[in-house]
């Protein structure tokens, strides 16, 4: 951690970034380092490819996330935020791992290790609790608002503290925040209890298309292009849909299949799909997501297949025969 800390110090203009599509913890990750570098004096640009989902535009500072970074060249350092890999980042991965010195925060097992400057703790319930402890050793400013991030961070990656990765370290940061002025009604309120028309006639299909395997272990729920363009939602209203899918009785697995933007593309050679598996943490989603080139955590992985929708579901189909 010291040789962050060194890096850090005596940065003088630094990007930081998260994974495209981001969720709640990526996003207070990537606001509560941003917030926190910029009253440490540094020149900071917050980045990432894709839109804001609507529940997390609350978050203070949240609006100067940038979806282009600007001149690349004149970075010293990058701070890399809840990527198990550096191409999640998406089209910038390529020029941010050419910035001097990356450094990789992250508590995702499959992590590649990237970056000049590794803090993974994959005991850790999310990257906003490593954050949190990385920036209480530098003694950097911790006001309400970078609380708040990480307090949302925490919340949203433990599923309103009902996941596995729940631990007394969680409960005792948020106890923290709190202490600092965070609003745990104000929070959850954003967060859980307010969707658009839109997002709520989406759960409506993506409910109505979940099927289950032969022997009741594993549900799959499927989003198409179309049914974005069908509700006016976008990608990021699709964050937290698969737990309806997680929750049904005796699945230990749930699978969202989500097709690409592409899929309606006729010049595509093949539709391209995001896989997001939840597990009830009996099962190593991970392994299979990694068989795929993908990762993530045992009880929450992800990758990327480009087949026919058939064949993806024959895959999972086997998966949940192994149950």
């Amino acid at each position: 951690m010291k040789s962050i800390i060194d890096q850090l110090r005596n940065s003088i203009q630094v990007l930081v970034t998260t994974h495209s599509n981001p969720d709640g913890d990526a996003i207070g990750s990537l606001v509560a380092m941003g917030q926190s570098l910029a009253q440490m004096g540094k020149r900071v640009v917050m980045y990432n490819e894709s839109p804001i989902p609507a529940v997390y535009r609350f978050l203070p500072a949240v609006h100067r996330v940038q979806r282009r970074i600007p001149k690349l060249g004149g970075y010293d350092t990058a701070v890399v935020l809840d990527c198990g890999d550096i191409a999640r980042i998406g089209e910038a991965a390529t020029e941010v791992g050419r910035v001097p010195a990356v450094i990789n925060i992250d508590h995702h097992v499959t992590n590649t290790g990237f970056g000049q400057f590794q803090y993974i703790d994959t005991d850790a319930s999310a990257t906003a609790e490593i954050l949190w402890r990385l920036l209480k050793e530098m003694a950097a400013p911790i006001d309400r608002d970078i609380a708040t991030a990480i307090y949302t961070g925490i919340l949203t990656d433990t599923g309103s503290f009902r996941f596995s990765n729940t631990t007394r370290a969680a409960f005792a940061i948020c106890e923290e925040t709190v202490g600092l002025g965070v609003n745990p009604y104000k929070v959850a309120k954003h967060v859980y209890g307010t969707y658009s028309l839109g997002r709520i006639k989406l759960l409506n299909l993506a409910l109505d298309s979940i099927e289950l395997s032969p022997n009741g272990k594993l549900s799959m729920m499927i989003l198409t292009h179309g049914m974005l363009e069908q509700t006016r939602t976008r990608p990021e209203d699709v964050d937290g849909l698969i737990n309806y899918a997680r929750s049904i009785e005796d699945v230990r697995v749930a699978a969202l299949i989500q097709e690409n933007a592409n899929g309606d593309d006729p010049a595509a050679t093949a539709k391209s799909y995001n896989i997001s598996l939840r597990s009830d943490g009996s099962v190593d989603v991970a392994r299979f997501a990694a068989r795929y080139g993908g990762g993530g955590h045992a009880s929450a992985a992800g990758c990327s297949l480009e087949m026919p929708l058939a064949e993806i579901k024959s895959e999972l189909i086997r998966l949940a025969e192994s149950l």
